[in-house]
């Protein structure tokens, strides 16, 4: 008997009981948006929450992509779910992460390239008009002014912003890149792989009050900590298999589970799990009710869909109200404290 192995495989399981073991204070409400008749909410992963507690979603035009599709996949809620502001049609191959910046700012990323498009960071203003690209359209390079596959940007307190690559393709950069808040290159750090900086599809990024920077890693099954310089400053392995993550001012962390079952991740239960960005403790579940086996993979136009049976995405709005963005489901939940 291999005592080692028979030792890790009982942390992991210990490690996924507790995971799975904390109480869910938060009840659904159901068809809390409203959009225009005849338009549907498309796949997503990308929500966040702007100063005025208002909503933002990047979706896929109301389908699983936006190729050849015209519709606004930039939406802006309120919190009762009314439709304030929508833009971006015919601009996205593949919309995937958002960010809100400390000026309500929108900065979005297209994570596929087809037609000359796809392969950016955007940063849009509130009211639609583009104020900065990054990255080269259309291109797959791993340059320090080109990106393949960027999932997430985050913006620093100071402007600096983020961006996380690499969705599992064979070439994928799976790197993250620093740029200054006026776009210029400053460095990027992490290659395929599972030891400390390397990752294998960083799905996730998010800020803590200490500006440290939480990457999901997703195939990795962990999220890895570091400062803004790329310096590694730890690894946390409770929270699952992140898909998202959203961290408050007063660093509560919430975090989407989206990809966990019994071939990826066993043990640990779908969902968004809740805690503390300061010391890891784990204080809620919201359960994913799905079957998490049931995972499957579609072409769309040519592209080709993951199909999550759970959220991807995730925000907190001032109140403590949780909106995640799914893909699968192509919907948008909100759960309130019971």
């Amino acid at each position: 008997m291999d005592h080692r192995r028979t030792g890790l495989l009982l942390s992991i399981l210990a490690a996924a009981i507790s995971a799975n073991a904390q109480p869910d204070p938060y009840r659904l409400v159901e068809h809390w948006f409203q959009l225009p008749d005849g338009r549907a909410m498309g796949s997503t992963n990308a929500i966040d929450i702007d100063s005025k507690g208002h909503i933002w979603v990047f979706e896929r035009c109301g389908a699983g992509n936006c190729v050849g599709k015209t519709v606004d996949p930039i939406l802006e809620f309120d919190e009762s779910g009314k439709l304030l502001t929508s833009f971006g049609g015919g601009m996205f191959v593949f919309p995937h992460g958002l960010a809100i910046d400390g000026d309500d700012n929108v900065w979005v990323t297209d994570a596929q390239a087809r037609n000359g498009m796809g392969n950016q960071v955007f940063k849009f203003g509130p009211d639609g008009k583009v104020l900065m690209k990054l990255g080269k359209a259309g291109v797959a390079g791993s340059g320090p002014d080109e990106f393949n596959q960027p999932n997430d940007v985050a913006i620093a307190a100071d402007g600096a912003i983020f961006v996380a690559e690499g969705h599992g393709a064979k070439n994928a950069n799976n790197r993250v890149t620093k740029f200054t808040k006026d776009g210029k290159f400053i460095k990027s750090w992490g290659k395929t792989g599972s030891a400390a900086g390397e990752f294998d599809i960083p799905h996730a990024l998010a800020f803590d009050s200490q500006g440290r920077l939480f990457v999901g890693d997703r195939n990795n099954n962990r999220i890895q900590i570091f400062d803004q310089d790329g310096n590694f400053i730890a690894e946390w392995k409770q929270f699952g298999r992140p898909s998202g993550i959203f961290i408050s001012r007063d660093d509560t962390i919430y975090v989407a589970d989206s990809d966990s079952n019994t071939a990826r991740n066993p043990g640990f239960q779908r969902g968004v799990r809740v805690g503390s960005a300061r010391t890891g403790k784990l204080t809620a579940l919201i359960p994913d009710t799905a079957d998490a086996d049931s995972n499957e993979r579609w072409p769309g136009n040519g592209i080709m869909i993951s199909v999550s049976s759970g959220p991807e995405g995730v925000a907190a709005d001032a109140r403590g109200n949780i909106y995640t963005a799914e893909v699968g489901p192509m919907d948008v939940k909100k759960y309130v404290r019971k």
